[in-house]
């Protein structure tokens, strides 16, 4: 059985998503909260939040929603509505919700600037190159790419807490907000064997 992953990793690259590119959003993100983050760090980080199922299953469905668009196989009106990338249809960024949240809600703050700002890849995918749709691609490296950051924030507070530093309030971890950073609480408590999978899955990452 193909793994889900190695799906996503393929479609990526066909789609022309290189890892390591938003690895490099990743860092942006991250660089101006600690002095020795790597890029490294930075794609594994990517790397992990490929590997949560919620990410895989919008990554999959994102792309073959901008794969039908492309041949004219959704059915009207909304096939014209995904190819135009219409302002008002917002479900691309909806879906890629799914991913920003996965290390809670402090990657919202990243993934509204990402979206904004359109930085490096993100806003390559974004011009509408002729013949090209990919209205729901964009959206789903920008969820990617700010869930990764999340993860590297969190576990930055979880360093801090352990090393009896953290409260001090100077640290920040997600962009935007007028320039100051959130970083939000890492839960340090396993889930009990009755948690359901979502949940062991998520404390995993």
């Amino acid at each position: 059985m193909i793994a889900v992953k190695d799906v996503v990793l393929r479609l990526f690259a066909e789609r022309g998503v290189d890892i390591e590119e938003i690895g490099r959003i990743v860092y942006e993100l991250q660089r101006p909260y600690s002095d020795s983050i790597s890029l490294e760090q930075c794609i594994e980080s990517v790397l992990r939040v490929i590997e949560k199922r919620e990410a895989q299953h919008a990554i999959i469905t994102g792309i073959a929603l901008d794969m039908l668009a492309e041949q004219n196989a959704l059915p009207e009106p909304l096939n014209s509505i995904v190819r135009r990338d219409e302002p008002l249809y917002g479900v691309d960024e909806v879906l890629a919700l799914a991913v920003t949240n996965i290390y809670g809600s402090v990657g919202l703050t990243s993934f509204g600037y990402l979206d904004k700002l359109k930085l490096g890849l993100i806003g390559r995918l974004n011009d509408k190159e002729k013949g090209k749709v990919n209205t729901f691609l964009d959206d789903l490296v920008a969820g990617v790419a700010a869930a990764a950051a999340a993860r590297i924030a969190h576990q930055r507070v979880g360093d801090a807490v352990d090393n009896g530093v953290a409260g001090s309030g100077s640290s920040g971890g997600v962009a935007g907000r007028g320039g100051s950073g959130r970083e939000g609480a890492s839960p340090s408590a396993s889930p009990s064997p009755s948690a359901s999978p979502q949940v062991r899955e998520a404390a995993s990452g």
